[in-house]
């Protein structure tokens, strides 16, 4: 159990550095290429790279895991990451699109490896078929991290302030480096490692649950990034007139508070599904009362309402709905998984999620830039309706598994 433990935490504090500087990147790169004059649409194009290489490499990613261990594939992932980090400090004057989009690339590939890696870890290293404990463990994962995302949204804000963009970058870089080091030390190899080397065709699951889950997946995150990704910290900096620190600010308090609420989502839940993991009815539901809320915001900025405290208690009440909805995709993929194929299950099922990013940050530069905010927030709750219906496909656990830890604790 110590060992587990020990492993666990490994694997989340290098999950959380990582984190920091994904999330301060992104901030830098919105307000930075902002500033010179790119516009939203622009903006929004430079993270095109950085969104579909996720694609591919959670595709790939997942079997790499498998074959040669995920330890490896999430250290892997953070060299490239303090390589891309490192890509963006050259002069302005090399900084076109298209070297900007290369740089996102290797970004995008950097985190989705950690990501995959970290979380594929948590149903190897909770080595129990617990669907209560599991569903905790994943959340507190997935959570934390959300939190830590916020507060690197609010670093790269205000290291942009402070320090100034190549600065930051520098900063981050070495944190990340540092971390790699240590965790590289301390994780033991083979991680998530199969015994047969899989063939490349087994990363498509056959499984229908994985195949629904996903889709819903896809359309879940194309709804939270369709407004977050470039509408809403243009807006906020443009419309409202906020500094860099304010927008930073603003969204690392609502990432951060997303993540608080997505680790606490077996609590929060816990009578929706008697204590046990939850099932599609659970994902089906939180996914409808999500719709309400990007048209409920949509409809008090057309009908002319006050547009900070509408758009700030909007956002905040969609930021809780949309964590419980993230927590319980998160169980149920590890759920829905065998332990010897969770790599890529895990790996196939963040491909559609990154897909769903991908089309989110596109939308979010056109629509903002063609139909404003409120755009933005009619293609989000679109987004959302298509989950909760391709929800209807997922099952419920089956809890023969899960009644064996009651019966034993």
């Amino acid at each position: 159990m110590l060992q587990e433990l020990r492993n666990y935490l490994v694997v989340t504090g290098g999950y959380w550095a990582f984190t920091i500087t994904d999330g301060a990147i992104r901030m830098l790169v919105v307000l930075y290429f902002h500033q010179l004059g790119y516009s939203p649409f622009e903006v929004a194009m430079l993270f095109l790279f950085y969104e579909f290489f996720g694609v591919v490499t959670n595709l790939v990613g997942g079997w790499l895991g498998a074959r040669i261990g995920l330890n490896l594939t999430m250290h892997i992932g953070m060299g490239i990451q303090v390589v891309a980090l490192a890509a963006l400090t050259v002069p302005d004057a090399w900084l076109s699109v298209a070297y900007v989009m290369a740089a996102q690339a290797l970004s995008g590939i950097a985190k989705d490896l950690n990501k995959m890696s970290a979380k594929a870890s948590v149903k190897i290293m909770v080595n129990d078929d617990s669907g209560s404990k599991l569903f905790k463990w994943v959340a507190v994962l997935t959570g934390s991290k959300n939190a830590l995302k916020g507060a690197g949204f609010f670093i790269g804000a205000a290291l942009l302030d402070w320090i100034g963009f190549r600065g930051a970058l520098g900063v981050l870089a070495g944190l990340l480096l540092v971390v790699l080091v240590i965790t590289a030390a301390l994780l033991p190899a083979g991680v998530g490692k199969m015994k047969s080397k899989p063939r490349f065709t087994q990363v498509f699951s056959k499984t229908p649950a994985i195949n629904w889950l996903s889709a819903a997946r896809f359309f879940l995150f194309g709804s939270r990034d369709v407004w977050f990704v470039v509408g809403l910290p243009v807006f906020l900096y443009e419309v409202f007139g906020w500094s860099f620190t304010e927008v930073g600010g603003f969204l690392a308090l609502w990432v951060i508070g997303y993540g608080f609420v997505q680790a606490s989502a077996p609590k929060l839940i816990k009578r929706s599904h008697h204590g046990l993991g939850p099932g599609g009815g659970t994902a089906r539901l939180w996914a409808f009362v999500l719709a309400l809320f990007p048209a409920g915001i949509a409809l008090g900025l057309q009908y002319g309402w006050p547009a900070e405290p509408v758009l700030i208690t909007g956002l905040i009440l969609f930021g809780v709905v949309f964590a419980i909805n993230s927590a319980v995709h998160s169980y149920l993929i590890l759920a829905y998984s065998d332990y010897d194929k969770v790599s890529m299950s895990v790996g196939f099922y963040y491909m559609a999620n990154a897909g769903g990013r991908l089309v989110g940050t596109i939308l979010s530069g056109w629509a903002y830039q063609t139909q404003r905010l409120e755009g933005c927030l009619w293609w989000s709750s679109g987004f959302v309706l298509t989950a909760a219906i391709l929800s209807f496909g997922l099952p419920e656990i089956k809890p023969a598994a899960e009644t064996r830890e009651l019966k034993g604790s």
